[in-house]
């Protein structure tokens, strides 16, 4: 890695001296669209989740609902963490949109992406708090009669899946863990996908060593992006970057929902992701993996035979 790498330009981002930053990377964007469209095999509305914070949900649905006995099957419902480091992107940018739509007509599914605030001016646990939002959103349209129509004509509560990629995957784990301690009921939340799941700490992995200067996530780069998201003051030893170490929130581990973890060898992150699997294991929770030797961070995002690859992964776990 040369001596002149610089963490941000390589994000595509400034810091201001007030701590936040430009994000000078416009990437494309599509409009939410209700009404079907002639080729598209789903609909998409965006519904406002909490005005204070300005975060909203992207909710989609299969144009063609299948059916039982001429009656409309009830789809499962996922609420989506979108990746980015925390920093980066938004539930309208083309390549999240397009990625839940994806899911949305292959799997069946109901998804329910998530806007949340970005770091570094939300930091850590904004994000975490916005997913749970996103978590009792989904829950109050169950008990609201006049509740979304989408949800509460398609839906099914009680097969309700978190999922996320890169620090969505963190915002599965964490969401959960706090969910945990709310009154869900009747939502159910049923499982939870871990896609490439960001998760760090302050001793480097032999992975992290080894990929120190990936072409998507250099170490510096990883480095950067947890000093924008975790809390001043903290390092990558605080639980939000790193759940393995000891502390209040293992006693909770348990009691997580069955969950699926995904990853590729090539990403830097590997053995963290190993880890956390092993962590889940071994606290009793049902769990699958799905670990290919091939695959680098982020090549679902490059290779859309890899992106259709993982939606099917997910729709076994889900079915």
């Amino acid at each position: 890695m040369s001596t002149h790498f610089n963490s941000h330009s390589h994000m595509g981002i400034t810091v201001n001296p007030d701590g936040t930053v430009i994000r000078e990377v416009q990437f494309p964007k599509i409009e939410s669209n209700p009404d079907p469209i002639t080729g598209n095999l789903t609909v998409s509305k965006d519904v406002i989740l909490n005005p204070k914070h300005k975060t909203y949900v992207r909710v989609f649905r299969p144009v063609k609902l299948p059916s039982n006995d001429n009656t409309v099957a009830r789809l499962p419902i996922m609420i989506y963490f979108h990746g980015g480091g925390f920093v980066l992107y938004s539930a309208a940018d083309a390549l999240a949109h397009n990625n839940c739509a994806q899911m949305a007509s292959d799997i069946p599914a109901i998804i329910v992406s998530v806007d949340y605030r970005l770091a570094p001016e939300h930091k850590l646990p904004a994000c975490y708090e916005d997913a749970v939002d996103a978590i009792l959103w989904v829950r109050d349209q169950a008990l609201d009669p006049e509740g979304e129509p989408w949800l509460k004509s398609f839906g099914d509560f009680t097969r309700c899946y978190l999922s996320g990629r890169g620090n969505g995957a963190n915002a599965v784990f964490h969401a959960m863990s706090r969910a945990l301690d709310l009154d869900l009921g009747p939502l159910k939340i049923a499982g939870l996908i871990y896609n490439q799941a960001l998760f760090g700490g302050i001793q480097r992995t032999k992975s992290e060593i080894k990929l120190a200067a990936d072409h998507l996530l250099p170490l510096p780069v990883l480095d950067a992006l947890w000093d924008l998201a975790l809390p001043r003051g903290a390092d990558r030893d605080h639980r939000f970057s790193n759940p393995m170490i000891d502390g209040p929130h293992k006693s909770k581990i348990g009691s997580l929902p069955r969950s699926l973890v995904i990853g590729f060898n090539g990403d830097p992150l590997i053995d963290r992701q190993q880890e956390f699997l092993q962590m889940l294991a071994l606290a009793g929770v049902q769990v699958e993996a799905q670990f290919d030797d091939a695959g680098f961070h982020g090549v679902d995002i490059v290779d859309q035979r890899r992106a259709l690859a993982l939606i099917k992964i997910v729709k076994d776990f889900i079915i």
